[in-house]
């Protein structure tokens, strides 16, 4: 399993919001077609079919938790991934 598929996976799951590498959500959501503006720490993304705005920061090399969850959401809302 690549890398975007384990995060989003970790991501579905819930069971370790706290253990998701910055990196490699930003990595994910690019791939699936969010365009990234940065102002200063600050990773916005953004994507025609949807809404919501997803901003991220990092803690660290982690992503925030609860911004984990806000992710999450989106996925759930429009049936992302699968």
């Amino acid at each position: 399993m690549n890398k975007p598929n384990k995060t989003f996976e970790l991501i579905q799951r819930g069971t370790s919001d706290a253990n998701i590498s910055f990196n490699e959500i930003c990595e994910l959501l690019r791939n699936m077609g969010f365009e990234e503006r940065v102002r200063g720490s600050h990773h916005i993304f953004t994507k025609d079919s949807i809404a919501e705005i997803i901003n991220l920061q990092p803690k660290g090399s982690k992503a925030k938790p609860y911004q984990v969850k806000q992710v999450r959401n989106v996925f759930l809302k429009y049936k992302m991934g699968g």
